[in-house]
């Protein structure tokens, strides 16, 4: 009984578990959750997929045989004691009960046995008397069924364990364990899967996810296994003609339904439904749910600005979400992988009083991977954002899937477009248009003040180029980290003044170049608008060295197509489930609400009277029957006496 009860605690947890974690997820998603020594530690406890842990079944088949035999040992003699009156009670046993009353009474025996057995039957119980050689002996009885309880409980142990065990994958352990398959871990298409890593269309109980694109097909399922996965075929294809999803004003999902065409070979017509989360489709055996939603492959139309090139020559780039693109660049050739992408964004908007929420447009996300393997994931919104009164072209950059984004803020001109700083990025990365610029800016200043002095003229050009070249590189922290390796700590202030004053003259005169360019009138001097956007186009050059890439993809349009995850799920030991709980169900109550209840009524003849001794027992709650006892011995002594 202990360990009985130590297994049974045992599994309870482990289905706690099971239902807390998230089971049957690739290993990456598990490491970046709980890190790589806790990764390891569940996944040698075999938590990541409890209910087909080796050690989990084990245990489910340890309690079906040791309750079966439980059962076989113990429930025929429930069966025989809930069938039994027990009329051989000798009457010291009767006066020895808890529950006892003793009278005589002055009616012969033939006469108040009929009236007692009368009684009793009125009070609800079966009764049977035994003539013996002294004595007549009443044997009554109510609740026996209490004993179908136990025995309905142990067999829900069982039957419950055995659906378990039929659903556990049972049957894939044995064929990995003796080499019959081997799961796939390569991100492949179905069609390029090996025949080892598929299962047989008969496999009687799985549990497989499948993502469809509208307008798309699936015939198959993959089941998660470990760091790898398993095909299971199914004997019809699954067609989503339509996905729809509706949102809360947070931006998190409300609702979202598929429409669903079953192609089966066995039909002639195919089968047309509508699932939603909780509503599935169970089509010949086979529950298809609506697990999740995701990107179906939507069409990407983007214009990537260089960000590390004196010349500002974009260009067109047509993909899609789960593509990959080879690059050349000025770090050699990279790729481009693109992930997924959101048509809008719901996020908190604190600065609009008006609303809580802001939807800040559509995004998408890619990874930039160098030859060598290492990748940054980026995620772009196509429009320029709101913030402290300007607009923003947001790019965010992070080197982890744990991490959170780093957002680069490109300012938009008045246009809403990057081009303006762009512009004004590829100049100052322009060495020949620099020096002009300087030289001019440098000629300018040395007139208004007379000097006449070429030498200087030369040296203070050279300088702000130098600056300009080192601004460009790192922003305004590589100049200081050049200042601090090359000067002695006495004069590092007065240097650094120096530095910027003559750095924010020189990149005035850029910006100043830039906004004639632009056909901007600066005879009067530069607004307010264009200074601010000036200070935010600064912010954003410092930032880039961070940013890590060697361009700027801006999303300019999109083809958003959806895509359903559907799961399906085969599970003939769901009802043996729902049949054990049943039984449980029963069981529990009859353990508790049918009391098992007994009373003896010992009639022997003495001279004129007729001895009488009652006594009863009754399982759990002494007190209610010690009242029901006491009503029992007033009715019967009333009986007894009526004429």
């Amino acid at each position: 009984m202990n360990l009985a009860i130590t297994l049974l605690v045992t599994v309870a947890i482990a289905s706690v578990v099971g239902t807390v974690l998230q089971q049957n997820q690739p290993y990456q998603d598990y490491i970046i959750k709980f890190g790589p020594f806790w990764h390891e530690v569940f996944k040698s406890l075999g938590l990541y997929d409890v209910y087909a842990a080796g050690w989990f079944l084990v245990i489910l088949t340890f309690l079906v045989i040791s309750t079966s035999v439980c059962i076989y040992r113990n429930a025929p003699n429930m069966v025989r004691e809930m069938r039994q009156f027990r009329t051989r009670v000798q009457a010291v046993s009767l006066r020895n009960m808890h529950q006892v009353q003793e009278w005589h009474a002055d009616a012969p025996v033939d006469t108040l046995e009929p009236r007692y057995r009368a009684w009793l039957k009125q009070r609800g119980y079966k009764t049977r008397s035994a003539d013996h050689d002294d004595h007549r002996l009443i044997a009554a009885k109510k609740g026996s069924w209490n004993r179908l309880g136990y025995i309905f409980t142990h067999s829900a142990i069982v039957v419950i364990c055995i659906g378990g065990l039929v659903d556990g994958q049972l049957p894939i352990r044995v064929k990995e364990m003796i080499g019959q398959i081997q799961p796939e871990t390569r991100d492949i298409p179905a069609s390029q899967v090996p025949e080892i890593s598929w299962l047989p269309e008969s496999n009687p109980s799985f549990r497989g996810n499948v993502t469809i694109p509208e307008g798309g097909r699936a015939g198959v399922a993959f089941l998660q296994l470990r760091d790898g996965y398993l095909v299971q075929p199914l004997p019809f294809t699954i067609e989503l003609k339509d996905f729809r999803i509706e949102h809360y004003v947070t931006g998190q999902p409300k609702s979202f339904e598929s429409d669903l065409v079953i192609h089966d070979p066995e039909r002639e017509q195919p089968v047309e439904a509508t699932i939603a989360v909780n509503h599935p489709l169970i089509y010949e055996g086979y529950a298809i749910y609506q697990a999740s939603f995701d990107d179906g492959g939507s069409g990407l139309s983007l214009q990537a600005w260089p960000l590390d090139h004196p010349e500002l020559e974009t260009q067109q780039v047509e993909a899609a979400v789960f593509e990959s693109l080879e690059v050349e660049t000025s770090a050699g050739r990279q790729t481009l992988e693109f992930e997924s992408f959101r048509p809008f964004n719901v996020n908190p908007a604190p600065e609009d009083p008006e609303r809580e929420f802001r939807n800040f447009g559509p995004s998408f996300t890619y990874r930039l991977r160098s030859a060598q393997g290492e990748a940054r994931e980026y995620e772009n919104y196509m429009l320029p954002v709101a913030l402290e009164g300007r607009k923003f072209f947001l790019s965010g950059v992070r080197d982890n899937p744990n991490q959170p984004f780093f957002y680069l803020h490109i300012p938009a001109d008045p246009a809403g477009s990057p081009r303006r700083f762009l512009a004004f990025n590829a100049l100052l990365r322009d060495q020949d248009r620099v020096r002009e610029i300087a030289a001019e800016t440098v000629g300018e200043t040395f007139s208004e003040l007379r000097l006449q002095e070429p030498g200087m003229v030369e040296e203070v050009t050279a300088t702000m180029g130098r600056l300009v070249r080192m601004f460009a590189r790192g922003g305004f922290d590589g100049i200081v980290e050049q200042v601090e390796a090359t000067v002695p700590e006495d004069r590092r202030m007065q240097v650094m003044d120096a530095y910027m004053k003559v750095l924010r003259n020189i990149l005035s005169a850029l910006y100043a170049e830039i906004l004639r360019a632009e056909g901007v009138d600066i005879s009067a001097g530069i607004n307010e608008r264009d200074s601010r956007f000036y200070e935010d186009a600064l912010n954003a050059v410092t930032a880039l060295p961070m940013y890590g890439s060697p361009f700027f993809l801006q999303l300019e349009s999109f083809d958003h197509v959806q895509a359903s995850g559907l799961q399906i799920t085969r599970s003939p030991g769901k009802s043996v489930v729902y049949l054990g709980f049943t039984l449980l169900m029963i069981g529990v109550f009859m353990m508790f609400y049918v009391r098992q209840r007994r009373v003896w009524v010992w009639l022997q003849p003495q001279l004129d009277q007729t001895q009488v001794i009652m006594a009863g027992s009754g399982e759990r709650d002494r007190r209610d029957f010690e009242r029901e006892f006491t009503q029992l011995h007033q009715g019967i002594r009333r009986a007894g006496e009526t004429d």
